[in-house]
């Protein structure tokens, strides 16, 4: 596995037709900003607005992954995430002129090309791998994976259809750049004939065709033939390696799944996350947090930070037990932990991240201006370990905007985006 980060050293261009609005787009790749990702930017929307292809950003997974940012939206990323993860490219700067992405042929064969035309290279910035250290399993819906150690990435895909063509089908791949293009990259997308009108109700599958994607009658494949007999399942491989990209990391492991989907990879993928968290150094614990935060006990609500790009980004962790002071009130028969101070947790993490953009934090203290957007997605109930991810929106001087996720064992809790302010003490 290649040990430093890649982006590419030229443009390439892809055009056609979506699968899901059934319009004509443009996007064109670029060099990315080392050490940023993946970045989406609307060329047809004033400023050129972005969006990066992370874990929080994720909106919607329904048929296709969906990343939105306050009003900007790109949808039917995970083909080209799916290239991108197989080629081992970390940072690249995605142009399109609408919020969805050509579809080619329902492959990401299309941007595969693309990529290798656009010249993958080495770049600089500090290359981030999350190594499976214990085995585990995650459930979501139907969708169920085993998770182990392994030297490199290995996917299993099993999936069932059993009164359709398709029928049971089983796959196991190492993902390597030749192995994906060799085996994989061809995979098309498919859909059930009987659903495409119910499908097209939702405003979906508008540009589905026998071109563009695989359909699937009651007698069998219509209007093409099967590049592989289980081309349905490796497909669904291929959207697993395109949506594990959302981790913005290069994954060390042996991951076996049963009617993968693409709620359950993004469930995977903050599972991965997680289990990735505990087994490295937090970047700063507790007495690094009490010498820059000013709050103290019962109002400290940080326990460490485990990740963190002064100004970019922060990842920190609250651990939540009965013994909180604020369990003596608040519904003691029943202990929850109050929303407000979910999102004040949420608040003091992303405090941290903005005071390690300053020089002598410990003399600089951060008042919150507003906070909107704020949504609560489950209860935190003691035994709770709440893993806060922010993202700065927009940084100029001492103000800023910041989004930020809750999550307790991958799944969000509580969500908000948050202005504050830095001044000195």
């Amino acid at each position: 596995m290649k040990t430093s980060r890649r982006s590419v050293a030229d443009t390439a261009t892809v055009e056609g037709t979506t699968l899901h609005s059934g319009e004509q787009t443009r996007l064109q790749i670029r060099p990315g900003t080392p050490g940023e990702g993946i970045v989406f930017r609307r060329v047809d929307l004033p400023d050129g607005p972005e969006v990066k292809a992370v874990l929080h950003a994720v909106k919607e997974v329904e048929r296709r992954i969906v990343i939105e940012e306050g009003d900007t939206t790109f949808f039917t990323i995970e083909h080209l995430l799916a290239a991108t993860n197989a080629l081992q490219i970390d940072d690249l700067l995605v142009e399109l002129d609408g919020p969805e992405l050509p579809n080619g042929d329902g492959s990401p064969q299309v941007y595969l090309d693309a990529l290798r035309e656009a010249n993958p290279t080495e770049c600089e910035g500090d290359l981030r791998i999350i190594s499976v250290r214990s085995p585990f399993t995650v459930t979501e819906g139907d969708a169920h994976y085993v998770v182990a150690p392994h030297d490199g990435l290995r996917l299993t895909a099993n999936i069932a259809w059993e009164a359709t063509p398709i029928g049971r089908q089983s796959g196991c791949f190492e993902i390597t750049p030749d192995e994906f293009a060799e085996s994989l990259s061809k995979a098309r997308t498919f859909g059930f004939v009987s659903e495409l009108e119910g499908l097209r109700e939702k405003g979906l599958a508008k540009g589905a065709s026998e071109n563009t994607v695989i359909a699937v009658s009651e007698s069998g494949v219509v209007g093409t033939e099967l590049r592989w007999p289980d081309e349905f399942v490796r497909h669904k491989i291929v959207d697993m390696v395109g949506d594990l990209a959302l981790l913005g990391a290069r994954v060390e492991a042996d991951i076996v799944a049963f009617k993968p989907s693409h709620k359950g990879n993004v469930a995977l993928a903050r599972a991965l996350e997680l289990q990735a968290s505990p087994s490295s150094p937090p970047v700063m614990g507790i007495q690094e947090i009490l010498d820059v935060m000013p709050h103290r006990y019962p109002l400290l609500l940080v326990d460490r930070i485990v990740a963190m790009e002064p100004g970019k980004r922060i990842v920190g962790i609250k651990n939540v037990t009965i013994n909180e002071p604020f369990f003596q009130g608040h519904f003691p028969e029943h202990p929850v932990m109050p929303g407000v101070l979910v999102i004040e947790a949420m608040a003091q993490v992303g405090g941290m991240m903005l005071m390690g953009a300053f020089e002598k934090p410990q003399e600089k203290v951060v008042y919150f201006m507003g906070i909107d957007k704020v949504k609560f997605r489950k209860p935190v109930v003691p035994g709770d370990q709440i893993r806060f991810e922010l993202e700065m929106l927009h940084f100029r001087g001492r103000n800023c905007r910041m989004s930020g996720v809750g999550y307790v064992d991958g799944k969000p809790v509580a969500e908000a985006e948050m202005m504050a302010r830095v001044m000195d003490k």
